[in-house]
């Protein structure tokens, strides 16, 4: 019987083991190893899946660290979203909920859940701030009884 080479992700060392061996192969080039580059995928997926919570930080933190590892600046989501670059900025600052439509291409970009862009978080907004819950993204909100008296 053929010794497998490669197992389930078992702790955080091996699976930095096995990052470090798709990184390599990826950056090699090495077109003669497919089936060991997605092995190694799936089972690195498999580990981040299970150990690493998306859902810990809200989906703004998220964006932007996803922006950091992939090493791109607002101009550049400004083409992955079909966005204007104030539209960018005000969601990146807190001023501007993230819409359905851009949560899809951002968890299909990223190559993540959709759930992890949406979820609540608080927005930074004067303009509504005579509604309550207005500072809540994706929240479901009561508007006619949310009214304060003025």
């Amino acid at each position: 019987m053929k010794h497998l080479e490669y197992r389930i992700i078992k702790n955080k060392e091996q699976y930095n083991e096995y990052c470090k061996i798709l990184e390599d192969l990826v950056i090699s080039e090495n077109e003669s190893m497919p089936d060991e580059i997605e092995l190694l995928n799936l089972l690195i997926e498999k580990w981040d899946n299970e150990n690493n919570s998306l859902m810990d930080i809200d989906p703004i933190e998220l964006l932007k660290s996803l922006m950091i590892e992939n090493n791109l600046k607002a101009k550049d989501m400004v083409e992955i979203l079909d966005l204007s670059k104030g539209t960018i900025s005000k969601i990146l600052n807190y001023q501007k909920g993230i819409s359905k439509d851009t949560i899809r291409k951002l968890a299909s970009y990223f190559k993540i859940s959709q759930e992890a862009f949406n979820r609540p978080y608080k927005l930074i907004n004067t303009v509504n701030r005579h509604f309550r819950n207005a500072s809540l993204m994706n929240t479901k909100k009561d508007m006619q009884n949310s009214v304060v008296d003025g």
